[in-house]
C-alpha cells in the first residue's frame, strides 16, 4: 500500500493532479471533509458526534477525524493506497495519522507539496471565480489571506514529514501534464 499527502496552496491544481493520480495508481482519495459528510449522512456514532460538535460552531476534534479515517481505511481493503487530501494539518494530526498507519502495517510514502507564485494563484483562482460559484475565489483579499493561512498551516506538516525524509516540493506551474510527470516521477522513485 502506497500513502500519498498532496499540498498545494489554493489555485495550485491539487484538484486537477489528485484525479490523474488516483486514476494512474488506483489509489483511494481521502477528504476529510468529504468523510465528514459522509459520516454525519449516514449517522454513524462519529458522525452523531461530529453534527454536535459542528452545530455548536466547535471543531470536531483530532481523534474524532482520526476515528473517521480509520474506518475509510477499514472499509477499502483492496486499496492499492490512499490519497490524503486536507488532512494533516497540524503536527498532532501528522503524528496521530502516522500511528493510525502503523497500527494498519502501512505509512506515508510522500508528501508532495506543489509550489505556485502568490501572483499566479490569484490569477487562477480569480480566474475560477468567473465560472466555479464560489465567493472566496471571486475577492483578491479573500484568495491572499487563504494563502497565508495555507502556508502557516501546512509548514508545520511539511516540518513534522522533513525529518523522514518524506518531502518533495515540485513546481506547480506549467502544463497540466508537465506537472503530473513530475509528480508520477517523484512517486515512482519512492515506489521502487
Amino acid at each position: 500500500m502506497f500513502n500519498i499527502i498532496l499540498f498545494g496552496p489554493p489555485g495550485s491544481g491539487k484538484g486537477t493532479q489528485s484525479e490523474q493520480l488516483i486514476a494512474k495508481y488506483g489509489l483511494k482519495h481521502l477528504s476529510t471533509g468529504d468523510l465528514l459528510r459522509s459520516e454525519i449522512a449516514r449517522q454513524t456514532p462519529l458522525g452523531l458526534e461530529a453534527k454536535n460538535l459542528m452545530d455548536k460552531g466547535q471543531l470536531v476534534p483530532d481523534e474524532v477525524v482520526v476515528g473517521m479515517i480509520a474506518s475509510a481505511l477499514d472499509a477499502n481493503p483492496q486499496a492499492r493506497g490512499f490519497l490524503f487530501d486536507g488532512f494533516p494539518r497540524t503536527a498532532a494530526q501528522s503524528e496521530s495519522l502516522d500511528k493510525l498507519l502503523r497500527l494498519k502495517n502501512t505509512e506515508i510514502g510522500v508528501v508532495l507539496a506543489l509550489e505556485v507564485g502568490e501572483e499566479e494563484l490569484v490569477k487562477r483562482l480569480l480566474n475560477r471565480g468567473l465560472t466555479s460559484g464560489r465567493s472566496d475565489d471571486t475577492n483578491e483579499e479573500v484568495i491572499r489571506a487563504r494563502i497565508v493561512e495555507y502556508k502557516q498551516k501546512t509548514t508545520v506538516v511539511a516540518d513534522y514529514y522533513k525529518q523522514f525524509n518524506k518531502v518533495v516540493h515540485l513546481k506547480g506551474e506549467g502544463t497540466v501534464e508537465e506537472i503530473f510527470a513530475g509528480l508520477c516521477s517523484e512517486i515512482e522513485n519512492r515506489m521502487s
